[in-house]
């Protein structure tokens, strides 16, 4: 496994990282099997990730509490990275980036994890009720009280990441070590503002989604899995699919250079990922141990510079304004 600096900070993270979405049947996209997550997390050790990702609205904190059950007693050489912000009730403020949801999120992740501290406390989406000074005081505080290690931020535009920053940066706060991204070889928009951003600001990106939603396995385009979770969940349009007749032209592609390498196209799409520009580390996730299994593959495979760039020019996305504007170099 290889491990990657976690933007500027000293802390190293594994190039595939493990994400607990399917901790917990919200969505129809997972399983509450404690069994099979210890058996995920143990294979996810076993094969050098230390890092490991949840979010408190993930089935409702079921998977904060399944993945602590699953890391108890070898918690200290383990990063743990959960998120805040997402409705947990029908209580008006157990939602959102207030002062008061985040302490409130904070000590209950903190026991749902059954540890004492949170390795990367990461904002979830962009709060647009509550100022965001507000929000990074917070999360200042809780640096301080040594309640969370890290900061982080989810689903950000670049000028949102860019103004939390700046406000770090003007208060001596804490600044943001990640960006936690949507990321695939089907959807490259980050490229754009997001990735320039973070590699100036030395923030490290994290993966999510890196197969599109399961597209990339190329099980689903012909009917091949119809017990999948794309075919199956409430998020079968989730990340959305921009070009059809591109996805699965990129489908065929990892799969011609997958039977070179003697693995399936997703994990030609994860290797493919894990040596992108600002990369820090790609999260996986699975329902089944096998599909785990397959998918730390991804960390053996070393593409050829022809094979690397295949993908890249069949995937290009269009360039917006003002970028094509500013690759003129006036």
């Amino acid at each position: 496994m290889k491990y990657n600096r976690l933007g500027n900070t000293g802390l190293k993270v594994s190039a595939l990282s493990f994400g607990t979405m399917t901790f917990g049947d919200d969505w129809n996209i997972g399983f509450e099997d404690q069994k099979r997550a210890d058996q995920m997390v143990d294979m996810a050790i076993d094969a050098g990730i230390n890092l490991f990702d949840t979010a408190d609205v993930y089935s409702y904190g079921v998977s904060e509490e399944m993945l602590g059950k699953a890391v108890k007693n070898r918690r200290q050489n383990l990063i743990l990275a959960t998120k805040v912000m997402g409705s947990m009730s029908d209580e008006v403020n157990d939602r959102g980036l207030s002062r008061f949801h985040m302490m409130n999120s904070v000590e209950n992740s903190l026991r749902r994890l059954d540890t004492d501290y949170i390795d990367l406390y990461q904002l979830h989406s962009f709060d647009n009720n509550t100022p965001l000074e507000e929000t990074l005081r917070t999360l200042e505080d809780l640096v301080n009280q040594g309640k969370v290690r890290y900061i982080g931020m989810s689903n950000h535009a670049a000028w949102q990441m860019a103004k939390g920053l700046g406000i770090s940066d003007k208060n001596g706060w804490p600044r943001y070590a990640s960006a936690q991204m949507h990321y695939s070889l089907i959807n490259r928009d980050i490229e754009h503002e997001v990735v320039p951003l973070a590699k100036e600001e030395g923030m490290g990106i994290l993966v999510w989604s890196p197969l599109n939603g399961g597209y990339l396995t190329g099980k689903y385009r012909k009917g091949e899995d119809e017990d999948s979770r794309f075919a199956t969940s409430d998020l079968q349009d989730f990340p959305p699919i921009p070009d059809i007749k591109v996805a699965n032209e990129i489908v065929d592609k990892l799969t011609e250079i997958g039977s070179n390498h003697n693995v399936g196209p997703a994990e030609v799409a994860l290797a493919w990922l894990m040596d992108r520009p600002g990369v820090a580390s790609v999260l996986i996730g699975s329902r089944k141990t096998e599909q785990l299994k397959a998918n730390l593959k991804a960390a053996e495979i070393e593409l050829s510079q022809d094979e690397y760039d295949t993908l890249t020019e069949i995937s290009e996305p269009r360039t917006p304004y003002p970028q094509w504007m500013l690759n003129l170099n006036m």
